[in-house]
């Protein structure tokens, strides 16, 4: 795909739609396996290789897998010069690498103080570089500040406006914050400016949001393609696989999966991606057996939450309920540091415990941002409090873009099934089956038995 294919004369966010268009959900695109993270700060190519830059520094480490030694340099520098901006706002970066890597978010105050440092001693020197500006924006991105974020994107902007990264931070927000039209315009003009795997990756997100998973593939992969290192090809393998398992496709997401894992060994969510596939199979001891794998070597909630509830469907309530106190666990260490995870505890808590923090939360996130997943929060913790009336609202919110998410359409219809309509319960279970018939763990079972039930047909 070049950049070329890309571009169009139609209106901004039809040109998206049809030329390019970009997962989204609650997670930040801007830090996708290192890709995007870092490019050219104008270092001299020439310079003596004895004393790296910053800049180098961190892209070698997101090249080999290194991010600790990378970090460690950095330090080395910082102690023998405290003000140096440049490494200041590298290691801010490369923390923030180090929390998405890890999913350990106590690099996150690390970060910040990085870069907040970096930017004083800038603005004494005159104002914030944009590249401090842009790390700024990406650790807002990562702690789900989406505000902020667009704020810091924007500053950078009017530093340089030649930098794909400044419209990946800006674009990213936006999504965030539901204003689609002008995300779309935004990463169409990434696209344009500075084509690649972190401009395709959006594109595929644009076009996955709409509903074009065909679309998303095609610009996933052509993400693939330009990728510069192993890591980043095995990131971008691993989503077309997402794009295909979240279509039904298992087996081809199986394929991608192995890709991904052959490109990059140690990248964790393709073994993730795997264990998902032995459930669609029906093979609920090879699929735990990955799960625990997965969460031992990267405890992200949306792992253990699927762990968990694979536990549960085996009948190993004990241990699953021991995940879900993990869950918690996890919900609090991210707070602390920083993390807004209003949007998560929504989800988890209408599903799994307290419905009244459930609509507190959800409530909370929907005066910051109206995104189809924050409306889908609403929609969903509403029905926990019995208010199924106001959760069809939130939830047709939900689908407005014509997402073909099976989540999505699984919501609506057992909102549909509390109001007593059930024969709009039985289409949208039946197209959330359609979808995916192994969308989640928990509730793909519930759906199947529902529209069973019902009299309806898959």
């Amino acid at each position: 795909m070049q950049a070329a294919e890309l571009g169009s004369t139609k209106a901004p966010r039809r040109n998206l739609r049809k030329a390019t268009g970009v997962v989204a959900g609650a997670i930040a695109l801007f830090l996708i396996g290192g890709a995007g993270l870092l490019r050219s700060t104008g270092v001299d190519a020439g310079a003596p290789t004895t004393a790296p830059a910053p800049e180098a520094l961190v892209r070698s480490a997101l090249a080999g897998d290194d991010i600790d030694a990378a970090i460690a340099a950095l330090q080395d520098r910082l102690r023998a010069n405290p003000e140096d901006a440049e490494s200041l706002t590298s290691l801010g970066l490369a923390e923030v690498q180090r929390a998405r890597a890890t999913a350990d978010p106590t690099a996150y105050p690390r970060a910040d103080q990085a870069l907040r440092s970096a930017a004083r001693l800038e603005r004494a020197a005159g104002a914030p570089t944009y590249q401090t500006l842009i790390g700024l924006g990406a650790l807002s991105l990562a702690r789900h500040d989406f505000s902020d974020a667009l704020r810091y994107g924007r500053r950078a902007a009017v530093r340089n406006p030649y930098d794909g990264d400044v419209f990946g931070v800006i674009g990213d927000a936006q999504i965030e914050l539901g204003r689609y039209d002008d995300a779309f315009a935004t990463f169409q003009r990434m696209v344009d400016t500075e084509p690649g795997v972190a401009a395709y990756s959006r594109v595929s997100y644009a076009r996955e949001l709409q509903g074009e998973t065909r679309g998303a593939i095609q610009a996933m992969t052509a993400a693939e393609t330009a990728a510069g290192s192993p890591a980043d090809a095995a990131w971008a393998a691993f989503h077309v696989g997402e794009l295909r398992f979240r279509d039904g496709d298992v087996a081809g997401a199986a394929r991608d999966y192995r890709r991904s894992q052959g490109l990059d060994p140690s990248y964790v969510p393709a073994r993730a991606g795997l264990a998902r596939v032995a459930f669609a199979r029906g093979d609920l001891k090879e699929a735990i057996a990955g799960y625990e794998e997965v969460v031992a070597r990267y405890p992200s909630a949306e792992h253990v939450i699927w762990l968990s509830e694979l536990l549960d469907l085996a009948g190993r309530s004990e241990e699953a309920g021991q995940q879900r106190d993990v869950v918690r666990a996890i919900q609090q260490l991210l707070a602390a540091n920083g993390v807004n995870v209003d949007l998560e505890i929504a989800l988890y808590e209408a599903d799994h415990g307290d419905r009244t923090e459930a609509l507190r939360a959800a409530r909370s996130e929907w005066d910051r941002r109206h995104s189809v997943y924050v409306a889908d929060a609403m929609a969903w913790a509403l029905h926990a409090n019995g208010d199924d009336r106001a959760a069809l609202a939130f939830s047709q919110r939900a689908l407005h873009l014509g997402t073909r998410d099976a989540l999505l359409r699984y919501h609506a219809g057992m909102i549909r099934l509390a109001l007593g309509d059930r024969a709009g319960a039985v289409r949208d279970l039946t197209t959330a089956l359609r979808i995916n018939p192994n969308f989640s763990a928990l509730h793909a079972p519930i759906a199947q038995r529902t529209v069973a039930r019902l009299g309806g047909a898959v």
